[in-house]
This record gives structure tokens, C-alpha cells and sequence, in this order.
């Protein structure tokens, strides 16, 4: 299994952080996605690694944005 990291910006709330796993989870090929609000670290594991920009766009489309 391959895994990534980003940070995500804007969360605050248990809603959010399900609004971008649910968002993050719908990209082919994630099987896992681990959200820490504290920190806004999304921890994305799946088969192969990922275009950044389709997590990019996954983040956007719940609301939010990746850092950096």
C-alpha cells in the first residue's frame, strides 16, 4: 500500500474532517483516509501513489484546501 500526506486547511469541526474523507475517499484507488483535526494532516493510503492535483481537487471539492 502506498501512502500520502497533506495538510489541509480550514477544518474545525468532526463534519469537516468527514466532508474530506468522504470527498478524498471517492479518488480510484484510496483505501484509506485518516484525518487528525488537531493538525489538519490527511493521511491517504491506496494502490498506487496519487496525483496531487485529483487530492487537491478532492480537498476542494468538500470546501477546503491543501497547504503549502
Amino acid at each position: 500500500m502506498n501512502t500520502q500526506t497533506v495538510t489541509v486547511t480550514g477544518m474545525t469541526c468532526g463534519h469537516c474532517a468527514t466532508s474530506v474523507r468522504e470527498e478524498v475517499g471517492g479518488i480510484p484507488g484510496v483505501r484509506t483516509v485518516d484525518v487528525d483535526l488537531s493538525t489538519g494532516l490527511v493521511t491517504i493510503g491506496s494502490e498506487n501513489q496519487l496525483d496531487p492535483s485529483a487530492i487537491s481537487d478532492a480537498v476542494a471539492e468538500a470546501g477546503y484546501a491543501v497547504a503549502g
